[in-house]
């Protein structure tokens, strides 16, 4: 099921920086606020548009569906398309009784009580993965940017990755687990990239053939099937010749999604440039980049990240230090010459702030939900 031959050929003919977009929203029961598992409901309902039909993905579990833009000219053209899409699918979710949460993780939810879509995929990952699968009740954005050349594909991913947990930081929106405040800012990404196999900050490949010889193994050792079962935070997409990330947490509002969105472009088209340039700065250790992720995890934007980018300087890791991580923004903002604008405080902080003011999890979720549904639904094609 995997031909790396033919995944690099659709990258030796990919366009460079065509952007499409894909958006994970549990299922809501609106008096409730408990998940309900409606997604074959949805699915079928939306057969009948002509928009949805073709953007209507499961993701999973049975309470839980996904949105996905296709391939967009640019960054702008794939807003479009997925806004079109969100406010479709929150027209159809309504008619149907049914609200759409958009946090990384549900607050009040058992996940045991929750159910495997019946595709022959997802059999497969619960099948491989048991428990694992079983408690990944997660939701996330994820965003395709075509690169060209099956080589600066994987130089590309390679440079992102300590972009990773900046990009984590700005995204962070899910500090609930199992019902109770988990401390952390994205327990998401604990849930997922802790769990599952193949999944996190992926190595240095360096080459199409470095990536093409671990794939290769992991075929003929009967690791993996399917190319989807590499679950890195940022991957070259063998099917759609794209660069994928996937860090970040759903969004609570359809500006933090678009500006995420451009964002993450913007990133790797910056990526591409230095590439292209031969002026990428040297490859950093896993467990550098890790120190940043588990602090993006655990406190977001209201901790502090290591300064990565000092270490390509002439004082190498000794120069290293400690800076806001709400000044992470700014720094990808200066670096990928990305023109956006995001809230003050992200999802995280704003669900954060009702915490610490006493709000229990039903009244924080209810009200992000009322976030969510007073722009995706009220979205409007720019």
């Amino acid at each position: 099921m995997i031909d790396v031959a033919a995944a690099r050929e659709t990258f030796e003919g990919s366009d460079d920086f065509t952007v499409g977009i894909e958006e994970e929203f549990a299922l809501v029961d609106p008096d409730t606020l408990l998940l309900v598992p409606r997604f074959d409901v949805l699915r079928h309902a939306g057969a009948a548009d002509p928009v949805l039909s073709e953007s209507i993905a499961g993701e999973l579990i049975s309470s839980e569906i996904e949105i996905r833009s296709g391939a967009g000219s640019d960054v702008e053209d794939a807003r479009v398309r997925q806004g079109e899409a969100r406010r479709r699918l929150f027209t159809l979710a309504r008619e149907h009784g049914v609200a759409l949460g958009a946090t990384g993780t549900h607050p009040l939810s058992d996940y045991r009580d929750q159910h495997i879509i019946d595709t022959e995929h997802y059999r497969r990952v619960e099948e491989g993965l048991k428990y694992v699968a079983w408690r990944n009740n997660t939701f996330s954005v994820h965003v395709h940017v075509g690169v060209r050349g099956p080589d600066r594909a994987v130089r590309v991913c390679d440079r992102l990755r300590p972009v990773l947990p900046l990009l984590l930081a700005i995204s962070a929106n899910s500090p609930y687990i199992d019902g109770r405040d988990s401390g952390l800012h994205s327990g998401r990404t604990q849930l997922f990239t802790k769990s599952f196999p193949r999944c996190g900050i992926p190595d240095v490949f360096g080459s199409w053939q470095a990536w093409a010889e671990y794939v290769e193994l992991l075929v003929r050792t009967n690791s993996i099937v399917e190319f989807t079962q590499l679950w890195w935070s940022v991957r070259p997409h063998h099917a759609f010749g794209t660069v994928e990330v996937r860090i970040c947490d759903a969004q609570m509002t359809a500006t933090e999604a678009d500006g995420l969105t451009a964002l993450i472009v913007a990133c790797v088209r910056r990526a591409a440039a230095e590439v292209d340039a031969g002026e990428t700065p040297p490859d950093l250790p896993a467990r550098l980049i890790e120190e940043n992720m588990w602090r993006a995890i655990r406190y977001g934007l209201d901790g502090k990240l290591l300064d990565l980018d000092a270490a390509a300087g002439s004082g190498g890791w000794d120069a290293i230090r400690e800076y806001p991580a709400a000044e992470a923004l700014d720094r990808l903002r200066a670096w990928s010459g990305a023109d956006v604008t995001l809230p003050e405080l992200n999802g995280a902080q704003r669900q954060r702030r009702m915490i610490d003011a006493g709000a229990a999890p039903a009244e924080v979720y209810a009200e992000s939900l009322r976030e969510t549904h007073a722009t995706y639904l009220q979205e409007t094609v720019r």
